[in-house]
């Protein structure tokens, strides 16, 4: 996902160099979506990566 939205901000900014605005703000929208989703997902993960090795050692305790 973080692929993606890096693939929108290059494709943002070369239309906006090449006079493409409307373009550009489309996918200049697209990339901050991806990247907002991908940080939120990955906050999520690492909450629950963190619960996950708490309940797997109490269980080995």
């Amino acid at each position: 996902m973080l692929k993606y939205a890096i693939v929108f901000a290059i494709i943002a900014l070369i239309a906006g160099a090449l006079g493409f605005t409307g373009v550009a703000a489309a996918s200049a929208g697209v990339a901050k979506l991806l990247f907002g989703l991908f940080l939120v997902l990955a906050l999520i993960f690492v909450v629950l990566a963190a619960l996950g090795v708490g309940a797997a050692k109490k269980m080995i305790d």
